[in-house]
């Protein structure tokens, strides 16, 4: 049984307090000046009897303070271990004692199909081992189609709820088995939930157990799907300021400064048709291109612009260390 292996975390940060807090709420023991504890709580998955525990990074981001408890009622200090915030992973280390931990089994995501049974655990909204049922929506969802384009993961979707509190916790198969971690990132999701694939969640833990950091390859650019209707569409308003090629791609709608695609020589309205040799026909195809290279690896890419094809090379950059937006 999965049950067991879900566990509480719960956090504690110290945050900057707002002006003249301070002066009305006078500092408490173990309060920096200036600043206040604030406590956070969610869910996370033992993975092995040794202590390693999954959960999701913006439940353990900048917590000075981690405990984790078990549906038996023992407690443990938990140490993070490594988090990855653009694909929401976290690994946290207790050193257990007394019995055996629990652990969850783990299923394959790649096996799911839409429709398959979903059940989704976790402590949603401090409610202690919360069960929720549903099915898989959809697969593959991108990180730009389900708004929150800054991260680097394509989810599953389901309509099993998935409340605050339940981050972190396991989405399972109808066997069981663990397919997917539970996020609860977008605010206006309401009915819609969304989850980590297990199949890329367990070998970023590999990464993160360990203390190390995940590259994310980037060229630094806004895309938006292009077909030939919308195209169309545009070109025949009297009031646009651009043509569009009448075809499908993705179309840069704003290139970063400093960015890798500002040193290759992208431009805003280009449409990006073949990257790396591959045929493009939505922004969604790039973006998966460019997630599946490393860091540093040179890119052949065709864009039309203007109603010329113009081939580029782009090197991708480390989006750990991308320029700050101005």
């Amino acid at each position: 049984a999965v049950g067991p292996s879900v566990v509480r975390i719960d956090t504690e940060r110290l945050v900057d307090r707002p002006a003249l807090e301070g002066y009305l709420f006078p500092d408490r023991g173990g309060e920096g000046d200036g600043q206040r504890r604030e406590s956070g709580q969610g869910s996370g998955v033992i993975l092995s009897e040794d202590g390693l525990i999954m959960t999701n990074a913006h439940v353990v981001k900048n917590a000075a303070k981690v405990t984790v408890t078990l549906i038996d009622g023992r407690t443990f200090d938990g140490l993070v271990r490594g988090t990855d915030e653009f694909m929401d992973l976290a690994a946290i280390r207790i050193k257990p004692s007394g019995k055996p931990l629990p652990t969850a089994p783990l299923g394959r995501s790649d096996e799911l199909q839409v429709g398959d049974w979903a059940i989704a655990i976790g402590n949603a909204v401090g409610l202690d081992s919360t069960v929720t049922l549903g099915i898989i929506s959809s697969l593959s969802r991108s990180a730009a189609e389900v708004g929150i384009p800054n991260k680097k993961v394509n989810f599953i979707q389901t309509d099993a709820a998935i409340n605050p509190g339940n981050s972190g916790g396991p989405l399972l198969n109808e066997f069981g088995e663990v397919v997917g971690i539970n996020t609860a990132i977008r605010a206006n999701a309401a009915g819609i939930g969304f989850a980590i694939p297990i199949d890329t969640a367990e070998k970023a833990m590999k990464t993160l157990s360990a203390g190390g950091k995940i590259s994310h390859a980037y060229l630094g650019i806004s895309m938006l799907s292009l077909t030939p209707e919308a195209a169309r569409l545009n070109n025949a308003d009297p009031n646009s300021n651009v043509y569009l090629p009448e075809q499908h791609g993705a179309l840069v709608l704003a290139v970063g400064p400093d960015t890798p695609a500002a040193k290759a020589g992208f431009r805003k309205f280009d449409l990006i048709v073949e990257l790396a040799g591959t045929p493009i026909s939505s922004a969604a195809d790039a973006q998966r291109l460019v997630d599946e290279t490393r860091v540093g690896q040179p890119l052949q890419v065709k864009v039309l612009r203007q109603q010329k094809q113009i081939s580029l090379s782009v090197v991708t950059g480390d989006l750990s260390t991308r320029p700050e937006r101005r």
